[in-house]
């Protein structure tokens, strides 16, 4: 019988996910998984792919474990952006919502707003592609689609809501869940569950808003939630050792102490596997970090509690065209703004000298709790008609023009519109305190956001970024962690947390693997380009560019993308006939029930890269 790999990636620095040192190894893959790793040169005969490694890392495919391609995925399931970088598992259904449950209108209502993505292209593909209504279903549709790389998901607590009690209602925060309603959406968690997604994402945040012209601008079904709604849905995450993703109040932050309860086992409960964004040196709120991290290592410590904040190993820089950006919605007179989906009506609005004095009040209370730093000082013009503005601050603009700041930034707004492109830091600005960060036991490396606010950020690449920064720091001199440690951080330790048979390169294991060029980790990650966002006609996003890093791609022992001498190029059949990516079960304990079940007396189950949940 011929035993011949179908690939062989030869003479690579070889990573395996787990932290292990790394070794020149060679890698045999068969039928989708690793099934040889050796220091001798393996048979090529009958092989069906070459890589050649030499002098490059062979590290598994990275995690992201937060994006927001629930509507992309339905439209282009080769989710190509992430590919080229190197992930090959992402996972949907973060922050409360999702398109599982709710109908396509809803569903959209609950999205496009939030994350950024016009309305006019989510609520057709919706309307066209939802075919399902229920997690058991949803999952049918990804596991028929022709995936790019693997998808794992989180059932979203406001589509569950929208769900049950219709949007309306979900969004009034005088109606309370009967006791029918709540059993209700416990059985639709329950059934999530069984179906393999990975737990609940809900949301606190009180600044994300609805689309649409039904309940435009009310917060998302799940701010109106009490918390012995959420507890209830908390005891059956609890006990199926599912996860909960959430965010505390990003104005307040003082909710992050009911989560830390929450995940805490207190001696006397399961924990609650937790993962909450994001752990973040904001410039409005310095050295919070610290405090959270300190407290969160305490609670695991001491408490029993099992959390992770989820963190950026970036500076977290943003654009905005016009004054479309959602921290605008974390004060009253930016929320009163963006609630104008009519430009007409909203400029009049901003030259209303009334409303001015409302937004500079905002816009002054330097002591409000706030995300955004709210100095336009520190908000640089990047593209405009009137290029005597490009390259300059609003407050240097406004010092020219003798005016406040926010007059001048509402000035240029009105007679710009969205022609006025500019750009900010909002928080990880300082290096050091991002390699704190990225080193806390209690965060998890991502919070790419992938998928979303497409023209205000980009950071499809942060796992390149991430491996830049350690491999610079080491060529200073300086230690931010093993290298190993890092591939670990942003593979592995992920897929571990999330319980996916993902995110490690041992034999035996799922070959999704990414060759990196390490002397390619250079300044050309950091550039952001534009890119038409393929099946939303011409509809342009911000993108990462990293071209030579990545020079090859496997998802599930099939190479999807590559680079080299010729230029970057996707397998032709990718993400259209038959798709390379799977869609990836959560381990909870029904599952491991089955599996347990389905063993063969007397054998011991080889041990695999999936934590017990």
């Amino acid at each position: 019988m011929d035993m011949g790999y179908d690939v062989i990636i030869k003479g690579g620095l070889y990573f395996d996910g787990t932290g292990r040192p790394a070794s020149v190894q060679n890698l045999g893959i068969r039928d989708g998984r690793v099934v040889t790793v050796s220091a001798a040169p393996l048979d090529e005969r009958g092989a069906g792919k070459l890589v050649d490694a030499e002098g490059k890392w062979v590290v598994p495919g990275f995690v992201d474990l937060h994006t927001h391609y629930d509507a992309e995925v339905l439209a282009t399931p080769s989710l190509s952006e992430s590919i080229r970088h190197g992930v090959t598992t992402v996972t949907v259904g973060s922050c409360s919502i999702g398109t599982v449950l709710a109908d396509a209108e809803d569903c959209s209502d609950l999205f496009t707003r939030v994350e950024s993505v016009p309305r006019e292209h989510v609520l057709p593909l919706l309307r066209e592609k939802k075919t399902w209504a229920s997690a058991k279903d949803y999952v049918a549709f990804l596991e028929g689609h022709p995936l790019g790389p693997n998808v794992t998901a989180f059932l979203g607590h406001s589509d569950l809501r929208a769900r049950v009690l219709g949007l309306g209602r979900s969004v009034d925060g005088d109606v309370r869940p009967t006791k029918a309603e709540l059993e209700e959406m416990e059985r639709h968690l329950g059934d999530a569950l069984d179906a393999g997604l990975l737990g609940l994402s809900t949301m606190t945040n009180p600044w994300d808003k609805l689309d649409g012209d039904r309940f435009r601008s009310a917060q998302l079904p799940s701010t109106y939630a009490t918390w012995g709604e959420y507890r209830r849905l908390h005891a059956v995450l609890r006990e199926r050792g599912a996860i909960l993703q959430s965010a505390p109040s990003l104005v307040t932050k003082v909710n992050a102490l009911l989560f830390m309860v929450e995940s805490a086992g207190l001696f006397f409960r399961k924990s609650l596997r937790t993962t909450l964004i994001t752990l973040a040196d904001a410039k409005s709120s310095q050295g919070l970090h610290r405090v959270l991290a300190t407290v969160t290592q305490m609670v695991n410590r001491f408490l029993g509690g099992d959390l992770r904040w989820q963190t950026l190993p970036v500076p977290f820089e943003v654009y905005a065209d016009g004054i479309d950006l959602v921290v605008f919605e974390e004060f009253g007179a930016g929320e009163a703004a963006l609630h104008l989906a009519n430009e007409v009506e909203r400029n009049a609005l901003m030259q209303d000298p009334e409303y001015r004095r409302s937004f500079r009040r905002d816009y002054e209370k330097k002591w409000s709790p706030r995300v955004w730093q709210r100095d336009f000082f520190d908000a640089e013009i990047v593209a405009c008609p009137d290029a005597t503005v490009v390259g300059k601050t609003f407050g240097a603009v406004a010092d020219t023009r003798k005016v406040h700041p926010v007059d001048a930034f509402l000035d240029l707004v009105v007679e710009h519109g969205k022609k006025l492109r500019w750009r900010t830091t909002i928080a990880n600005h300082r290096p050091r305190e991002v390699e704190r960060m990225v080193n806390e036991p209690a965060a998890l490396v991502g919070f790419a956001d992938s998928g979303a606010h497409i023209r205000n950020m980009a950071f499809y690449s942060f796992p390149l970024r991430f491996l830049r920064l350690v491999r610079d720091a080491a060529l200073e001199g300086r230690t931010v962690m093993p290298i190993e440690k890092a591939v670990h951080r942003v593979t592995g330790e992920i897929a571990d947390f999330l319980g996916v048979d993902a995110g490690h390169l041992r034999e035996g294991d799922r070959a999704d693997v990414c060759v990196i060029d390490p002397t390619a980790l250079d300044a050309r990650l950091d550039a952001y380009h534009e890119a038409n966002m393929e099946g939303f006609g011409d509809l342009a996003r911000m993108v990462n560019r990293s071209t030579g890093t990545v020079s090859c791609v496997l998802v599930n022992g099939r190479v999807a993308f590559e680079h080299d001498e010729r230029g970057e190029r996707f397998t032709s059949a990718f993400g259209k006939e038959r798709g390379f990516g799977q869609f990836l079960p959560g381990k909870t304990k029904k599952i491991e029930a089955v599996v347990a079940a389905t063993q063969p007396k007397g054998d011991a189950p080889r041990e695999r890269a999936v934590s017990a949940a």
